[in-house]
This record gives structure tokens, C-alpha cells and sequence, in this order.
């Protein structure tokens, strides 16, 4: 498997024992990579150091297959990143600085169209940036990101402070990114509801440390499937289950959680019918991606706690 990102053991710790350590990530190229964590975390630290803004103190980073302690050029040339809040000029317009990147990176004119195109600020082109909203700012921002043509695009937190279709967009975009163009995106994010939207890897990053790390299924599936119930006698429905070896829990005056150990979900409703409780709706759960983040650093929260 091509890796756009690989390190091994990356650690680069500060003061009062913050950054990261021991990081092996492993991020397939085309994947939309989202990488989880509460703000402290370490998910900007880590970008730094991808980034070869900071040095670690010990481990490896490779690009897609270039070491970048090695080649710090050859690595980053063909990385786009979008690191905290855009560097613009908001006198000019979003044209104008997407040329004085241009010159910059000595890439050709027509990449500014390309680019404009792709990011769909084709229309907002002339107008001063000063008259952008958030989301057309972020587009901007990760359009000079494209301007060098890369595999593989960094963004930290690029939907913060986005309104809902400020995040539409955002998550339009990065979907057609790698789906369209082939370009590997890692995507740092403390809203894992957004994430949940796009992404189809994920790394959980907590304490400075990697909790999880694979497909989004691959996370779900660690856990328990869970089934909410409704029927007309939730205690004794309760109580039945428990009998039976399951994990049962009344919520309210009709509804039951079961977190499942083994019985399917016909299997649980027999054991109830057939016991004379009547049961009105029965449904397996999705747990939400921000649930899983929660059940996976749970753990470590409550040893400390």
C-alpha cells in the first residue's frame, strides 16, 4: 500500500510534558485522513513537525516514500498545507494574491484558473479579499495551497468557525479533492461530527499520544453494536435481558438501550415477545463518530481521573 504519510516512533515533546510521542502514522495516498484530538492534543505540533516547521527529537517521517530529515526539498515538494489562520493580503484581490504566490513558486499562470476552478472562487476572483466571508477565505487559502500541484494537502482545522454552509462547501471540496484529483488530504479536527462527513481514515489523538488509528468501519467495529427499544413494560423488559447475559438499560419511561453481546436483534425481540412483553420499535444504533471518540480515550480520562 502507497503511504502519503508514514512516521515511526515521531516524538517531540515541551514543558509541562505537552506535544506528541511514540507517533506511527500511516496514511494511505487518496484517502481523506482526519485527525482527531481536543484542543492541546498535539495534532498542531504534529502538523509542525510534517511540515519540517519543528524538529523532532526522535523517529522517522516519510512523504510519500521521501524521508523528509533527509531531503527536506525533495519531500515537501509536491505538500499543499494550510496551517491556523490564511496569510493574505486583504487589499488585493483573492487573483491577485494567488499570483504573488505564483511568481513565488514559479509555477505557470493558467495553475491560477486551475486552481480558481477547483476551489470554485472563479466568481469572488477580482474582488478584494478584504470583502471575502470565512469560507471564502479558507477557499482561497487552501486554493495557494494547490497552486504547486501536490499529492498530498495538510489543512489544520479548516472548518473553525465556518457556518453550515461555509462547512458545506468545505466538505464539498475536500471530498472532490481526493476523489477528483487523487490528492491525499490530512485534515486536523477537533469537530468530529465534520469529520465523520468526510473523512474515510481516521487517528485519534489524545494526551500527545495515537489511540486509534484506521478506517472509520475499522473503529465502529471495536465496539458493541448497540439496539434502542421500545415496548409497554421497559423494567421487566429489562430485567428479562439481563437474565438472558445482556447489558440493559431503561433511558426513559419506554425506552431501553442494549448494548449486545451476541444476540441478533430478532433474536432479542423473540426473547421479549415471547415473555409477554410487547415491543413497538426496535432499531441497532450508529454510534457518531464524536461517541467512539469518547469510548476510545474513556480509559485514560478515567485512570487519571
Amino acid at each position: 500500500m502507497m503511504l502519503a504519510i508514514h512516521t515511526q516512533g515521531l516524538t517531540r515533546q515541551f514543558p509541562g510534558n505537552h506535544g506528541v510521542r511514540d507517533l506511527d502514522l500511516t496514511v494511505p495516498a487518496g484517502a481523506i485522513y482526519g485527525f482527531l484530538g481536543p484542543n492541546g492534543a498535539g495534532k498542531t505540533t504534529t502538523i509542525r513537525l510534517l511540515l519540517g516547521l519543528l524538529r523532532p527529537e526522535r523517529g522517522t517521517i516519510h512523504l510519500h516514500g521521501e524521508e523528509l530529515a533527509r531531503d527536506r526539498r525533495q519531500a515537501l515538494a509536491r505538500v499543499g498545507a494550510l496551517v491556523e489562520s490564511p496569510a493574505l493580503y486583504p487589499h488585493l484581490s483573492g487573483r491577485q494574491n494567488l499570483e504573488v504566490t505564483r511568481r513565488l513558486l514559479a509555477v505557470p499562470k493558467w495553475r491560477i484558473d486551475d486552481v480558481l476552478a477547483i476551489t470554485t472562487m472563479v466568481d469572488a476572483a477580482d474582488r478584494r479579499v478584504r470583502d471575502y466571508s470565512l469560507g471564502m477565505r479558507q477557499r482561497l487559502a487552501i486554493a495557494l495551497a494547490l497552486l504547486g500541484q501536490p499529492k498530498l494537502l495538510i489543512l489544520d482545522e479548516p472548518g473553525n468557525g465556518l457556518d453550515p454552509a461555509g462547512i458545506l462547501d468545505m466538505r464539498g471540496l475536500l471530498r472532490r479533492l481526493a476523489k477528483e484529483h487523487s490528492i491525499s488530504v490530512f485534515v486536523s479536527s477537533h469537530q468530529l461530527s465534520e469529520v465523520e462527513h468526510v473523512a474515510s481514515h481516521v487517528g485519534v489523538l489524545h494526551d500527545g499520544r495515537l489511540r486509534f488509528q484506521g478506517t472509520i468501519d475499522e473503529l465502529r467495529a471495536r465496539f458493541l453494536p448497540r439496539v434502542q427499544l421500545r415496548c409497554d413494560d421497559p423494567s421487566r423488559a429489562a430485567a428479562l435481558l439481563s437474565e438472558a447475559g445482556e447489558d440493559a438499560h431503561q433511558i426513559d419511561a419506554e425506552t431501553l438501550v442494549v448494548q449486545r453481546r451476541g444476540r441478533a436483534e430478532a433474536e432479542l425481540n423473540r426473547l421479549l415477545v415471547e415473555s409477554g412483553v410487547a415491543v413497538s420499535h426496535l432499531v441497532r444504533e450508529q454510534p457518531s463518530l464524536e461517541a467512539l471518540f469518547f469510548d476510545v480515550t474513556r480509559g485514560e480520562r478515567e485512570a487519571i481521573a
